[in-house]
């Protein structure tokens, strides 16, 4: 009888640590960012936390008048023809005609007109966000939506690992002035290559958007919301000190007091930078798949809008078998 406890027991324990080898190879545990030293970053989460709902501090946010926005129960619904409100030159550095959509250069760019289209944009968002233990990649395209009627892209262009803002460059326009590949609010417009073509969209912080909300030394107000429902502000926290990257988690987001939410929210911060922080490059939040419309991946890089996140994985044969053994799913 002892020794069939015994190997009951060791039988029991052992189906624990499977468990638990399964939960973490296939997708059911958190996973610290890749920053993370201390130890709390190695257990897993909870499932999710519910944030407080974010329609009163929405209602404060200063929407351009080129938006139509309402409310509903649990969302906020913005629409916009895509035309941000601010001033933008007349020439831009777009690829040629026949260019790969990869790295874009002034080697295989071209002068052109402002490229920018109307566009139809309907967002039903959510008001009341939640949090989740685990992440997902911002992809190509629209994550997010401005007070100033354009979108947000994460921080890559179409080769999913050239970062747009690291990589500008200027060409001379016919007429003298310089045409930049990114213009001086951070954003641009897509190729015109049919559905999608010509849309205005920012990389990085909309500085000329920001000035229209913000003072120099101020807080930083809504700049926008992102399709999980988490709000989107500029550098600068609640006593107007710039937020350094540091103190940010791998989607750029933290939880801290705002003038519209004084009591302190999970919010996304676009930190003014040239690099891969410059933008949102994963959602902290539960999104709803149908706001996003991913752009295709013409430069051959990983899809889904750069580089994987710490939370993604590469599973093998064997802990695919693992997976399928104890019914959890990749």
């Amino acid at each position: 009888m002892k020794t069939n406890l015994s190997l009951r027991a060791r039988v029991v324990s052992a189906s624990a640590v499977v468990a638990a080898l399964a939960l973490a190879a296939c997708g059911g545990a958190a996973v610290s960012d890749s920053t993370a030293t201390t130890a709390s970053t190695t257990t897993a989460t909870t499932a999710a936390t519910t944030s407080s709902g974010t329609k009163a501090g929405l209602k404060k946010t200063k929407w351009g008048k080129n938006m139509t926005v309402s409310y509903g129960t649990s969302t906020i619904r913005l629409r916009s023809d895509g035309i941000p409100t601010q001033a933008r030159p007349k020439y831009y550095a777009v690829p040629k005609q026949g260019a790969e959509l990869g790295a874009i250069t002034a080697a295989n760019s071209e002068v052109a007109a402002d490229p920018i289209t109307e566009q139809s944009y309907d967002y039903k968002i959510t008001t009341n966000p939640k949090k989740s233990s685990k992440t997902t990649a911002a992809p190509l395209g629209s994550i997010g939506m401005m007070i100033s009627g354009a979108v947000l892209f994460n921080p890559y262009e179409a080769d999913s690992t050239t970062v747009a803002q690291a990589s500008n460059f200027s060409l001379t326009a016919p007429d003298g002035s310089v045409a930049s590949f990114i213009d001086t609010c951070n954003g641009h417009s897509t190729p015109a290559m049919g559905n999608g073509g010509g849309q205005y969209h920012y990389h990085a912080l909309p500085v000329c958007v920001s000035k229209t909300v913000d003072t120099a030394t101020g807080p930083s107000h809504i700049l926008g919301v992102a399709f999980d429902g988490f709000p989107i502000y500029g550098k600068r926290d609640i006593k107007g000190k710039v937020i350094p990257v540091s103190k940010l988690d791998k989607c750029n987001g933290i939880t801290s007091a705002t003038p519209e939410f004084p009591n302190g929210i999970y919010h996304y911060v676009l930190p003014g930078t040239n690099n891969a922080t410059s933008s949102i490059r994963c959602f902290r939040g539960k999104v709803d798949s149908s706001l996003l419309t991913q752009m295709p991946n013409m430069g051959g890089g990983p899809p889904g809008g750069g580089p994987p996140p710490a939370t993604s994985r590469a599973a093998s044969a064997a802990v695919r078998l693992l997976c399928d053994l104890t019914g959890v799913g990749l």
